[in-house]
């Protein structure tokens, strides 16, 4: 159930906003490698953490050191690998060590890979993720040793769109938002999550949990979130309108609640 505060705004000196990166304020691209936020996206983001003193962080299935170069070390809290990684609000490192079987699953992907072109394998340290945007017919085929892999390992699978990833068992987003929650300049604000992908789900429920919002980017499908934005460029105009106005606005962001 939603706070009984929350009816369709929430002032922003009450709010705490976490954002996904990539699908949520910057377009999504064919290589993780290609994206970087644009002059306009980092102005928004300073703003915020201005106006939202300091309650703001970037939850993103990225590592830390990715998201500083996609963002250009904006934004001081992070949660990376969906939330295997995270960057405290007074400059702490909290990293869950690799399971041992990331490198061998890592080893399987890359052959695939080369057998397959297309297939893009990116190792981030405790996961390691394949990317078939530019081989859609292939996904049948990743699933299948993606699953077989994480049977044999233990690891776990995080789907996310045209792409798969097995991780180290542990913290998610929905875990990283909890502990940043309960961290000064969070704790006793009201969380609002923004995110775009099925990766983003336990976010939103963290949200919820602690009386508060999540907003899904793009197309609309089943999902926790209560709020939706159209897409990247909509997340960042809907930020500095609300920062403007002093409030996050839920009916401006197609409010579902």
């Amino acid at each position: 159930m939603l706070h009984s505060q929350i009816t369709h705004a929430l002032p922003v000196a009450e709010t705490a906003l976490f954002l996904d990166l990539d699908g949520a304020i910057v377009p999504i691209a064919a290589e993780p490698d290609q994206v970087r936020a644009s002059p306009s996206c980092r102005i928004v983001l300073h703003r915020a953490r201005d106006h939202l003193c300091g309650r703001l962080a970037i939850l993103s299935g990225r590592t830390i050191e990715d998201v500083d170069e996609v963002l250009g070390g904006a934004i001081p809290c992070v949660a990376g690998v969906h939330g295997l990684q995270r960057r405290t609000p007074v400059g702490g490192l909290v990293l869950e060590p690799p399971h041992a079987r990331v490198a061998d699953a890592a080893s399987v992907l890359e052959a695939l890979a080369r057998a397959r072109p297309g297939l893009l394998v990116e190792a981030k340290g405790p996961s390691v993720a394949i990317h078939y945007r530019a081989a859609p017919e292939a996904e049948a085929a990743i699933v299948e040793t993606v699953e077989r892999l994480a049977q044999a390992s233990g690891l776990e699978i995080q789907r996310g769109k045209m792409v798969i990833e097995l991780r180290t068992p542990g913290p998610d987003k929905g875990a990283a938002l909890n502990r940043f929650m309960l961290e000064a300049p969070f704790a006793g604000a009201t969380p609002v999550f923004v995110g775009d992908d099925l990766t983003d789900e336990a976010g939103f429920a963290a949200a919820r949990a602690h009386g508060g919002v999540g907003v899904l980017v793009g197309e609309s499908r089943k999902t926790l979130a209560q709020g939706r934005l159209a897409s990247p460029a909509a997340t960042l105009s809907w930020i500095m309108r609300s920062l403007d106005r002093g409030k996050f606005d839920f009916w401006e962001a197609g409010w579902d609640a």
